[in-house]
C-alpha cells in the first residue's frame, strides 16, 4: 500500500465515523468504518495503553528487567522522545514520531514470574482493566503460548518477547501472535555445521533440558541436528524449571559416556548448571579419546554475565548480539546506553523491536483494528531493525532473518564483551516449511 492510499483511507475512516450510522459509506469501505467497535477501541482518546508481561521475578527475571528497559525505551521514542533510536533506520516507515497515529503512547507493566498462570492473570488484568491494546513480553515459551492463547480469545494482539520454543508460532499459533525472536528449529540448523566443524561427526551427547515447552523443542531441534551429523544421543534427562542446584543431574553425566553435554536450560538455570557442570570437572575430563564439551543451544549475554569465565569457549546460538555494527544495531546500542548505562540483550533488542513493528502496522493500516493490522504485518518485508533483511511470514508469524552462532569469549576488552559472532548463517539456511510443526493460525474475530 501507498502512503498516498493509506491516508486516504484514514481520512475516509474519520470522516465516516464523524458522520455517524446514517453516513453513506461506498461497500468497499464497509469493513473499516464497522471496525470502530473493537475491544479497547481507543475512539477520540487522546492516548492508548500497550500492556506489557515480563518475568519480574523467577529464573529469568535478569531478561525480564531487559525486557522492560527496551519496552519503556520503544515508548519514548514513539512519543518523539529521545534520539528516536531505530526510527531512525526502519524501512519501510510509516510512524511520525507522534505516537502512534497521533495518539500519545501508555504502557503498564506486569510480572508473568516465569509461570503461566501468572501470566495469564495480569495479561487479562491488562486487557479488562488497563485497556491495552497490545501485549507484548515473555522469556518464557511456556508463558508467551499461554498468554498468546488468552489474547487471541480476547481478540487482543500480542507481539511476543523473548520465547523460543518452536511450538509458539508452530502448534500453537495463533491469528493474533506475532514472533520476532528465532526458535529453536533455527538454532539446530544453525549451529550443527559449526559443530561438526569444530568437533568432528563421532560425538556422544548427553542432554539436559528444561522440562516444559521450550525445552522440550530445543532438545528435538538440537538431538536431530546433531544426529544428522552423525553424532549419537547417549541419554537426554528433563529437569525442572527454576531447580537451581542441578549436581544430581550432572554426576550421572560422569559416567555415561558423553563426550558433549548439551545444556537445554536458559537464564539463571543455564548460569547454575554451567557453572555446577564446570566445578564438576567436567570440562577437563577426556572421554573417548575426545575432550569433553558443553554446548548452550540458546545464548544470551546476561547469562554469560552471570556464568563468568565459565562461559568461555562455549558455542551458542542468538538472535541478536550488541556488537554488531550494522547502523541500525549501533543506533539502538547507543539509545539503550545513553538511557541505561551499558548495553542492551538479544531479549531488549527483540522486545524494542516488536513495539515498534505493532506501532508500524497500526500506522500503516490507519486503524487500530487488529485485524487490520494483522493484515499489514502478514508477510511484512523489512530492513534497519538489526538483523538486516527480514520477512514476518504470514503463514504462521514467525520472522525469517540470519541467526548469529555464537561463542563465549575467550579474552574479552570488557565485561560486556562476553559473546564473539562465529558466524552468521544465511536465512535460507534456517527457513522451514510452515506446515513442519503443524498448528493452524484460526481467524480473526
Amino acid at each position: 500500500m501507498s502512503d498516498d492510499f493509506n491516508k486516504k483511507r484514514r481520512d475516509f475512516i474519520k470522516s465516516t465515523a464523524a458522520l455517524g450510522v446514517a453516513g453513506m459509506a461506498p461497500t468497499i469501505f464497509v469493513r473499516n468504518a464497522w471496525a470502530q467497535d473493537f475491544v479497547n477501541n481507543p475512539g477520540k482518546a487522546a492516548a492508548i495503553t500497550l500492556g506489557f508481561n515480563v518475568p519480574q521475578t523467577g529464573p529469568y527475571a535478569d531478561e525480564g528487567a531487559d525486557e522492560l528497559r527496551a519496552f519503556k525505551l520503544a515508548v519514548k521514542h514513539l512519543n518523539g522522545e529521545g534520539d528516536g533510536g531505530m526510527l531512525n533506520t526502519m524501512k519501510p516507515l510509516a510512524l511520525q514520531g507522534n505516537g502512534i497515529l497521533g495518539k500519545k503512547v501508555n504502557y503498564v507493566t506486569g510480572d508473568t514470574q516465569t509461570k503461566s498462570d501468572a501470566a495469564r492473570a495480569s495479561a487479562k488484568r491488562m486487557i479488562e482493566k488497563d485497556g491495552a491494546l497490545m501485549i507484548s513480553g515473555g522469556s518464557s515459551s511456556g508463558v508467551a503460548v499461554a498468554v498468546q492463547s488468552l489474547c487471541h480469545e480476547a481478540g487482543v494482539m500480542f507481539m511476543a518477547g523473548l520465547t523460543h520454543s518452536n511450538d509458539t508460532t508452530g502448534k500453537d499459533r495463533r491469528k493474533y501472535g506475532f514472533r520476532h525472536f528465532f526458535n529453536a528449529y533455527m538454532s539446530g540448523q544453525a549451529l550443527a555445521p559449526v559443530l561438526a566443524e569444530r568437533y568432528g561427526t563421532e560425538r556422544k551427547a548427553y542432554h539436559l533440558t528444561a522440562d516444559y515447552t521450550w525445552g522440550w523443542t530445543q532438545e528435538e531441534s538440537i538431538k536431530n541436528a546433531t544426529e544428522a551429523l552423525g553424532w549419537q544421543t547417549v541419554q537426554t534427562v528433563r529437569t525442572p524449571l527454576g531447580a537451581g542446584d542441578f549436581s544430581q543431574y550432572i554426576t550421572p553425566v560422569l559416567d555415561s559416556g558423553a563426550d558433549v553435554l548439551i545444556l537445554n536450560h536458559y537464564g539463571k538455570d543455564m548460569v547454575n548448571s554451567l557453572t555446577q557442570a564446570v566445578q564438576f570437572g567436567l570440562r577437563d575430563k577426556q572421554v573417548n579419546g575426545k575432550d569433553v564439551q558443553i554446548v548452550v543451544p540458546l545464548f544470551s549475554r546476561l547469562m554469560a554475565q552471570g556464568a563468568g569465565d565459565n562461559i568461555k569457549g562455549i558455542l551458542g546460538s542468538t538472535n541478536w548480539n550488541w556488537a554488531l555494527q550494522d547502523a541500525a544495531s549501533q543506533a539502538f546500542v547507543k539509545s539503550f546506553g545513553q538511557e541505561y548505562g551499558f548495553p542492551p540483550s538479544q531479549a531488549a533488542h527483540t522486545c524494542y523491536v516488536q513495539t515498534l513493528l505493532y506501532a508500524n502496522a497500526v500506522e500503516t493500516a490507519g486503524t487500530f483494528y487488529p485485524c487490520e493490522v494483522i493484515s499489514a504485518l502478514e508477510d511484512f518485508q523489512f530492513d534497519g531493525l538489526g538483523n538486516g533483511p527480514t520477512l514476518y511470514r504470514g503463514a504462521d508469524h514467525q520472522c525469517f532473518k540470519p541467526v548469529l552462532v555464537v561463542e563465549g569469549n575467550d579474552n574479552p576488552s570488557s565485561q560486556f564483551d562476553l559473546l564473539k559472532v562465529v558466524k552468521e548463517v544465511p536465512t535460507e539456511q534456517v527457513t522451514y516449511d510452515p506446515s513442519l510443526f503443524g498448528g493452524e493460525l484460526g481467524s480473526c474475530k
